[in-house]
Parts: structure tokens; C-alpha cells; sequence
């Protein structure tokens, strides 16, 4: 019997180590979280939350009020802020803490990085339960300020956090594009601005403002420099011209259909602007408000959060004073095939929590979340930049309202421009989509914003862009992503972490098959002399 408890000891301890092995991504195998059916007032909780700011001291301020405001609603909850620059390390830092499961209670983040997170693994908590429960959910009965209800998030928004068949984040802030224009250029050069341009308009005056004279100065600006068109995120770019034909991208089950016709005719249409130099973007030229306020850009594409460096009276511009121009800006939707049906991108950063042990840390951490959406919070946040509140409550409040009505009454908290761009949201939500959400689906985002990248790039080499050249392209691009590596199998349960993740997570587990292994194989041999 000593020698049987002895082998049974034994084979528990190997079956450790196959846990190890078959379970070593995400960490651990973790529980599913059930919501508490009471939230223990009496107990500490200390919850960690990450954010992001923008490197606005504004946006920093209102986390910190929002953190003090709750706790003096829940003293017996306390939130530790970290702030962060960019979402892309934010999302690095969360992969690297899952290994160690010492993940953040509460993240501000993107559905694309949660479906990387998850992994059927219990990482981030899905909410629909916390959301339906008639005490903590939202607008439950039991929580201590006037949250949204579930009715009360814009749907289109609320929707967007749904990965497969659960919702894994709330919408917090949300966003579009816009086309910031000098319209003083666009006058000078003899044409109009119309309600919803159309990619031929872009185009069109474009090319006719890259008319020089013999020492070539610009006619239109009167200076050495310009870019007439610059836009920021070509990720973007590719993504709207593919909807607003109604063509392919991807799918929810993680097929990627980026790689078609329509993607290459879209490609050569911009070769000739490319060529010409009318048309440049972020990462070839630089920021594109920094052109447009020097009046050396005419069409600026950006988020309409990034309204606040647009124009001449811009409170954020980065350029300095004696090199702005002014000019009347005008804000426009971004270019379209078909302006009686536009398209424009859904984007702005959502809120998770991710699962802990102990369940009333876990409900603590939701609790804080929803403070996020209510109203003092939403409006205080979407006024320091384009951004526009993600719930119905806080739009139609009469302290947003008013915020509204007061556009360009001032060139800060009224700042004409970031008002009008967020009134072009608020005008346009229901012509807004989002593109679907898989493990992966973020490698396919950059894929797209790489070739109209590398096609202007080649261009500008003097390259011949023809059918070779972006079939070889699409190629050099899927392997460079790894899209060749997204299998539907993957999409469907969140896919694979990220091969630096994935390689840290299984040494990690090796290290410690390893010890298991040598403490076993000392132990059986002990078992046989005894």
C-alpha cells in the first residue's frame, strides 16, 4: 500500500505536467466567472486599471476625477491608474502579464486585441451575464450612481464588442474619419466643396493644384511645398474603398479576402497620384495636420479625434505659430464612390476586464467599468477631443446639447472644428461599420494599410505597378503578416497569441516539465529501492 500511495503520487504529479503542456497558453486554465449575488461592501478591493491618454493631461485629469468621484461612492474599492502613450503597448504588455497572470482588472482596448487575448482560455471575462444581472448589471438596482442601460449604448457601438456569440468589452469612446479641408485653396483653385465628396473630386483637385511655375513654387500656395492630399491611416483607407464597393475583406470566421481585384484595381487607381506626388500619407510624409495648417495640404484624412490639430486656430497644433496659414476649415465625410450611400469606419477605444480568482474582484472591476459610461465621465472625455459619447444618456443630455450649440464660441473647449467633426458623427452613425473581429484580424488591418504603402513607396522609385507587381505584393505581404497562418479553426476560438507570446508561455511550461520530470524520475527510483 506505502508503495501505491507512492506511485499515485507519482502519476499526479505527471499529470501536472501534462497540464502544463496542454495548457500553457493563456497561463493557466481559468474558470469561467459567475457574478456574486451579493458585492461585499465590507471587504478591500484594490483593482488596476490601464489606460490611455493621448499624452493629453485633460484626458489624465478626468481618469483621475472619474477614480475619485467612485471611490468616494465605493470607499471600500480602490483603483490604481496606469497610462500609456499607445494602444500598441498597452496590448504588449497585456500578452506579456497573461503569461505570469498578473493581467490588469480593468484595459482600455480594441475587440481585435481581445480576440487575441481570450483564446478559449476565460481571459477576459464575457459580460453578458454582468450586463443582464437585474442588480449589477447595467442600470442594475444595486449600484450607487446613475448609469446607462443596456438600451441606452448606441447599438451599432454595443454590437461591436461581440466577438462569436459573447460580448467581451463596453464601447467607451467612439470615432470616424473626417476630410479636414483648406477650403481658401479649394476656392482659389476654382472649384466648390460638396456636401459628401467623391474620390474622383479628391483626385481631380488634386492634380490641379500641383501646377508650379519656373522656380518651382506651388501656384495654389505660393510656397516650395505641398502634399494636396495626406492621409493618416491607410489601414483605414483601404478598408472604406473595399466597403464602399462593396467588396471583400474578410469574415468573422477569419477567412481573409483582402487579396482580390478590386483590391488591385483600388491600387492602380492611385498609382497616377502617387506619381505626381498630389497624394502622400503619414508614414511616408509625416502628420497630415501639420501640412494642412502650414496651408501646404489641402485634404487632410484623420480620426475626428484628431480634430483638435486640425485648422489654423487648432489648440493642439504641433507646428510653430509663425508657420501656420490661415485658412477657413471646412469638415467634410470622408471620400466616396457613391455619396447617396456612404461608408465610413467605426473606431475608438472600448473597455474589458479580465478574470481574477477571487469572483468579488471581478465584480468590483465591472462595477468601476460602468462608471466609465456614465454621464459625467462620457461628456467630459468626448470634450477634450472629436470623440463622441458612446451612450444615447449622455448625447441627449442637456449639458452635451449645450456643448454643441456652443461651437466655435472659443478656440478650446468650443474649438469650432473638433464640434464639427463630432456633430459629422453624431449626423452619420448609421452609414458607420466595423470590420470583423478575429484572431488575427488586427495583422489583417496592417496588411491592407501596407499595400497602398508599398504601392505609393514603389511608385515613387520609379517601379512599374502592374498585375506581377501586386500579385507578388499579395504575397509578400500575407507571408511578412502571417495571414497564411489564420485558419477558420483559429478564428472560431480566438486563435493563436503571437509566436514571441506563445514561445515565452511553452518554455516556460518545458522549464517546469522539466523539474517535474527529474523530481519524478528521482522519486521512482527511490520508490524501487524502498
Amino acid at each position: 500500500m506505502k508503495h501505491l500511495r507512492k506511485m499515485s503520487a507519482l502519476l499526479i504529479l505527471l499529470s501536472l505536467a501534462a497540464a502544463l503542456l496542454t495548457g500553457c497558453h493563456g497561463g493557466k486554465t481559468r474558470v469561467a466567472f459567475r457574478v456574486p449575488m451579493e458585492f461585499d461592501t465590507g471587504r478591500e478591493y484594490e483593482i488596476s486599471f490601464w489606460a490611455k491618454n493621448d499624452t493629453n493631461i485633460t484626458q489624465v485629469n478626468i481618469y483621475k476625477k472619474a477614480i475619485a468621484d467612485f471611490e468616494k461612492l465605493y470607499p471600500n474599492i480602490h483603483v490604481n491608474l496606469k497610462t500609456y502613450t499607445d494602444y500598441a503597448t498597452i496590448y504588449q504588455d497585456v500578452i506579456t502579464n497573461i503569461a505570469t497572470d498578473t493581467t490588469p482588472n480593468v484595459c482600455i482596448t480594441y475587440p481585435d486585441h481581445i480576440a487575441t487575448y481570450q483564446k478559449g482560455n476565460n481571459v477576459v471575462v464575457q459580460l453578458d451575464a454582468l450586463i443582464a444581472d437585474p442588480n449589477y448589471g447595467l442600470g442594475g438596482s444595486k449600484l450607487l450612481f446613475d448609469g446607462p442601460t443596456e438600451d441606452e449604448i448606441v447599438p451599432k457601438f454595443l454590437n461591436e464588442c461581440y466577438i462569436g456569440n459573447g460580448c467581451y468589452a463596453l464601447p467607451y469612446m467612439r470615432s470616424t474619419e473626417a476630410l479636414y479641408i483648406n477650403k481658401d485653396l479649394v476656392t482659389k483653385l476654382g472649384y466648390d466643396i460638396p456636401d459628401v465628396p467623391t474620390w474622383d473630386y479628391i483626385w481631380e483637385v488634386s492634380e490641379a493644384a500641383m501646377k508650379q511655375d519656373s522656380e518651382g513654387t506651388f501656384l495654389v500656395n505660393g510656397q516650395k511645398t505641398l502634399i494636396p492630399f495626406i492621409y493618416k491611416s491607410t489601414d483605414n483607407m483601404m478598408i472604406s474603398m473595399l466597403k464602399q464597393k462593396d467588396a471583400p475583406y474578410s469574415d468573422a470566421d477569419g477567412h481573409v479576402l483582402l487579396f482580390n481585384d478590386t483590391t488591385a484595381e483600388i491600387l492602380k487607381s492611385i498609382v497616377p497620384h502617387a506619381k505626381s506626388r498630389s497624394f502622400s500619407t503619414f508614414k511616408i510624409s509625416s502628420y497630415p495636420g501639420n501640412y494642412l495648417n502650414a496651408g501646404q495640404c489641402i485634404f487632410a484624412i484623420d480620426s475626428t479625434a484628431g480634430a483638435t490639430w486640425m485648422g489654423s486656430n487648432a489648440p493642439n497644433s504641433d507646428i510653430h505659430t509663425e508657420n501656420i496659414v490661415q485658412f477657413e476649415t471646412v469638415v467634410r465625410p470622408i471620400p466616396q464612390y457613391d455619396p447617396s450611400d456612404p461608408y465610413m469606419i467605426s473606431q475608438g477605444p472600448s473597455l474589458c476586464i479580465f478574470t481574477k480568482e477571487d469572483e468579488g474582484e471581478v465584480l468590483a472591476s465591472w462595477i468601476f467599468m460602468q462608471y466609465m459610461l456614465t454621464n459625467d465621465v462620457q461628456i467630459a472625455y468626448s470634450q477634450t477631443e472629436g470623440y463622441i459619447p458612446v451612450t444615447s444618456k449622455a448625447q441627449n443630455s442637456a449639458e452635451y446639447q449645450d456643448y454643441l450649440a456652443a461651437e466655435g464660441t472659443d478656440n478650446g473647449l468650443h474649438y469650432d472644428v473638433k464640434i464639427k467633426a463630432a456633430k459629422l458623427f453624431l449626423e452619420n452613425i448609421d452609414h458607420t461599420f466595423v470590420t470583423p473581429v478575429f484572431a488575427g484580424s488586427a495583422s489583417v488591418r496592417e496588411a491592407a494599410g501596407e499595400l497602398v504603402e508599398n504601392v505609393t513607396r514603389s511608385v515613387r522609385r520609379k517601379k512599374t505597378v502592374d498585375d506581377a507587381f501586386i500579385k507578388q505584393m499579395y504575397e509578400d505581404t500575407a507571408a511578412l503578416k502571417h495571414l497564411d497562418q489564420i485558419t477558420v479553426t483559429e478564428a472560431k476560438t480566438f486563435g493563436p497569441l503571437p509566436k514571441t507570446s506563445a514561445v515565452l508561455l511553452v518554455s516556460l511550461a518545458v522549464v517546469w516539465a522539466g523539474l517535474i520530470a527529474i523530481y519524478i524520475i528521482r522519486r521512482w527510483k527511490t520508490v524501487q529501492k524502498g
